[in-house]
């Protein structure tokens, strides 16, 4: 019967998680990106992760859904590959200097950082 007591917080609890991932794998799959950018600010604001904690998140929860779209898109004749090998080397370095990067970011400047970006690309996008 205690089971029964809790349960209505753990549907509320894995409710949030399960609704952050699927905009999450919605975003990403139909845009090609951005997942993180819906994924940050919902771990923080909604689930209240510490910055540095839900921009790693981010990453991992990224990469299997990465691996769906891109899976999709590769069937589908939609990757130019002679873009992806030339771009490939320099991203895999990138991330690699973002990360180490993340470590010594104060949080206050990392999501002030991640907040120009955002507005960047919405800006970018809007014209």
């Amino acid at each position: 019967m205690d089971i029964l007591h809790q349960l209505p917080g753990m549907v509320k609890k894995y409710g949030k998680y399960l609704l952050i991932g699927l905009v999450t794998g919605m975003a990403n799959g139909l845009f090609g990106s951005g997942g993180g950018t819906i994924a940050v600010p919902a771990m923080v604001l909604v689930l209240g992760v510490e910055e540095h904690k839900a921009h790693a998140t981010a990453i991992a929860i990224i990469l299997p859904l990465t691996l769906m779209s891109a899976f999709f898109y590769i069937s589908h004749h939609y990757v130019d590959w002679t873009i992806t090998y030339k771009t490939m080397l320099g991203g895999v370095a990138g991330g690699y200097l973002g990360a180490r990067l993340l470590n010594i970011c104060p949080s206050r400047i990392l999501r002030k950082v991640f907040g120009v970006f955002m507005i960047a690309a919405a800006v970018r996008m809007l014209f």
